[in-house]
C-alpha cells in the first residue's frame, strides 16, 4: 500500500470519527491501567459499569491489597475471567508498591513487567496517560487494518503494529489507534459491517467480497 492510499484511509476515518478517544472511564494512570487490564475479552461498556463502583472503593494500590482476594473477585465478577484478573490486580498492586512507590511506571519496558499487562495494555497506558505516541492493536484495529490492506491477512498482532507504525506518521499514532477502534466498533464491525455505506469500499478487501454477491443479484434481477 502506498503513502497516498494510507493518507486517504487516515483522512477518511478521521472525517468519520474526528473525536475518537479512549472510552474507558478513568481519572489517573492507575485507574486506566486497571480498566485496560479488566477490558481483555470484555467490552468497554461493561468495564465502565464495574469500575464506576470499583474506583470509589479502591483508590490506591494499598486498597486492593487490604481485602481478601475473594472480595475483589466478587467486586469484578461481571467481568470475563474475573478470578484471574483479580489475582493479577493484587500482584500488580504489590509490585507497584515494591518497585515503583505505588505509581504506574511511565516506560513501556516497565509496564509490561506488571502482572496482567501485555504489550497492548502498555501501549494504551503510555499513549493515553503519558502522551507517548503508540498504536495499541486490539481486535478492532487488527480486523480493520487487515480488511483495508494496511496489514496482511496472516500477520500477527506484532506484525500489524509494526506495519501501522511504519505507514502512519508518528505524531498520529495515538489518534489513529482511537479512530481505527471507533471505525471497527461502530462501522466496520466483525459481523454485519456497513459495507454498503462505506467510503473506503474501494480499498477494502473484505467489503469488495461481501458486496459482490449483492451486485450479482442486482444484475440478475435487472436482466429479468
Amino acid at each position: 500500500m502506498n503513502q497516498k492510499q494510507v493518507r486517504h484511509i487516515l483522512d477518511t476515518i478521521g472525517g468519520m470519527f474526528p473525536d475518537a478517544h479512549c472510552e474507558l472511564t478513568h481519572s489517573n494512570p492507575f485507574e486506566l491501567t486497571i480498566a485496560v487490564l479488566l477490558s481483555a475479552q470484555c467490552t468497554d461498556e461493561t468495564v465502565n459499569k464495574v469500575t464506576k463502583d470499583l474506583f470509589q472503593k479502591y483508590r490506591r494500590p494499598e486498597d486492593y491489597l487490604a481485602v481478601p482476594l475473594e472480595e475483589l473477585e466478587q467486586d469484578i465478577r461481571r467481568i470475563g475471567l474475573f478470578r484471574n484478573k483479580a489475582k493479577n490486580i493484587q500482584k500488580l498492586c504489590q509490585l507497584l508498591l515494591d518497585k515503583h512507590n505505588g505509581q504506574i511506571p511511565e516506560t513501556h519496558e516497565q509496564l509490561v513487567e506488571l502482572p496482567g499487562v501485555g504489550r497492548k495494555t502498555a501501549n494504551v497506558v503510555i499513549s493515553n496517560a503519558f502522551g507517548v505516541p503508540a498504536i495499541a492493536v486490539d481486535t478492532h484495529v487488527e480486523r480493520v487494518s487487515k480488511r483495508l490492506g494496511m496489514a496482511g491477512r496472516e500477520d500477527t498482532v506484532l506484525e500489524v503494529e509494526s506495519k501501522l507504525m511504519k505507514q502512519v506518521p508518528r505524531d498520529e499514532w495515538t489518534l489513529t489507534h482511537h479512530r481505527l477502534i471507533f471505525f471497527g466498533r461502530y462501522h466496520c464491525k466483525a459481523q454485519n459491517p456497513k459495507c454498503d455505506l462505506c467510503p473506503l469500499l474501494d480499498v477494502c478487501r473484505e467489503g469488495k467480497k461481501r458486496m459482490k454477491p449483492a451486485e450479482n443479484r442486482k444484475a440478475s434481477i435487472q436482466k429479468k
